[in-house]
């Protein structure tokens, strides 16, 4: 069963509020309270490598006060990372196996599975302890999943939810390919979107990662639309940086294509599943080439890939050698939102990429001088054989300008300070 950790839980008699107060110095310094589905750290997936700069942006100008869940054990050690930048927290312990059994409620109350899923009943007294006695002057809900925990709940807070894409529309998207889980996928669609609905009557924000995301959001919701903004991401260009020398972890007298992420995520499964059985034959038609699958808990679709010169290695401790070495990174996204955190990462690194229009949307590259682009499998493999040529150095090259000029964290994240200190106004 799902078990809790909380540090500086509030009491019921206010006690902490005076004691944080009074630990942390001036009264000017407002509260605010973060909750995220995941523990931030480390930024090895998707959304905690938004997540995790979030947070220790906003923690340079806010007390923060953060609720997340813990599912994976392997992010135990990090717990005190993250509750060193935080004036209280709780971590809620959850069993994913036992969370997808209790997510099934969902189906008697009406709620989207995914939000039952994230639902922890000690996280639930927690954020209302905080509501009550910290009083915050924000509340920062990154992903929908997490909205319910306050939804009604936050009194005069300035209230902002990170959705970073349209997450009903993924979920449309499953629906749309069919398959036994169809009526599920079909279901979920609906009560995402009809919770995204909620959010963007109810909160004071609603962000996103790109406009692309934002534009489809406010056509959903045009009467709400000018409380959408978009704050793009970042790269840690400083970590993912070409002149850090790296190891290969794999031999270098053929052709590399390596290609990271989540691998359980289905959107990943498709791509890696698509790369292997359509692009990467037409590849060897020209030349020898191994293709690399790197990252955590490889679904059983993407284990059964490995072998005849496709590698999946499962979680890895750096994923920068596997890209410094590549022949080029790829990402074939046919299902994708948002901004895909694996193309600034390598674009960063100098290293060609080759992409799908899904896999660029939101990021400011040119086709053909920062990046290359293939939106079948046939003009796919011709622009991975084109990152062996001769002109791939300068695509990497140009790839790494932009990312230095355009991608860092530090500007990104400006975009929600107006939203929270309550001087921004609906548009």
């Amino acid at each position: 069963m799902a078990g809790s950790r909380g540090t500086g839980n509030p009491g019921g008699d206010g006690r902490l509020r005076l004691e944080v107060r009074a630990q942390l110095g001036a009264a000017t310094i407002r509260d605010l309270l973060f909750l995220a589905q995941r523990i931030p750290y480390p930024p090895t997936k998707g959304e905690k490598i938004r997540a995790w700069p979030i947070l220790q942006h906003l923690a340079a100008s806010f007390r923060v006060h953060l609720g997340c869940l813990v599912d994976d054990p392997e992010d135990e050690p990090h717990i005190g990372t993250v509750a060193a930048l935080c004036a209280t927290s709780h971590f809620a312990r959850l069993d994913r196996r036992w969370a997808k059994l209790k997510s099934l409620t969902g189906l008697l109350t009406g709620e989207p599975l995914s939000v039952t899923f994230y639902r922890d009943r000690a996280l639930t007294a927690w954020v209302a302890r905080t509501l009550r006695e910290i009083e915050p002057a924000a509340v920062f809900v990154f992903s929908s999943n997490m909205a319910p925990y306050v939804l009604g709940r936050t009194g005069e807070a300035v209230t902002l939810c990170d959705l970073t894409d349209v997450d009903s529309e993924k979920w449309r998207a499953y629906a749309e390919q069919g398959g036994a889980m169809q009526l599920v996928h079909r279901r979920e669609w609906r009560r995402v979107a009809a919770l995204e609905g909620r959010i963007a009557r109810d909160m004071d924000w609603s962000t996103f990662v790109s406009e692309g995301e934002a534009d489809l959001f406010r056509a959903q919701w045009p009467a709400q639309a000018g409380k959408v903004r978009v704050v793009p991401n970042g790269v840690n260009f400083a970590y993912f940086d070409p002149a850090i020398s790296q190891n290969a972890p794999y031999p270098t007298d053929q052709l590399n294509f390596v290609f990271t992420g989540t691998m359980d995520y289905p959107p990943n499964v498709d791509a890696v599943r698509w790369f292997a059985a359509d692009i990467l034959p037409i590849i060897r038609g020209h030349q020898p080439a191994r293709f690399h699958i790197v990252g955590a808990n490889p679904a059983a679709e993407v284990r059964a890939l490995a072998g005849d010169g496709v590698f999946v290695t499962g979680r890895v401790p750096d994923v920068r050698p596997y890209v410094a070495h590549a022949t080029a990174a790829v990402a074939p996204m046919r299902i994708a939102r948002g901004i895909q955190n694996k193309v600034l990462e390598a674009m960063a690194m100098a290293r060609p990429v080759v992409v799908t229009p899904d896999a660029l949307e939101g990021i400011d590259a040119t086709p053909g001088t920062d990046v290359l682009l293939g939106a079948d499998a046939d003009a796919f493999a011709a622009h991975c054989l084109e990152a062996a040529g001769p002109g791939a150095a300068a695509i990497g090259a140009s790839a790494r300008r932009l990312i230095e000029r355009s991608y860092s964290w530090a500007g990104r994240l400006q975009g929600f300070d107006a939203l929270l200190d309550g001087t921004a106004a609906p548009r």
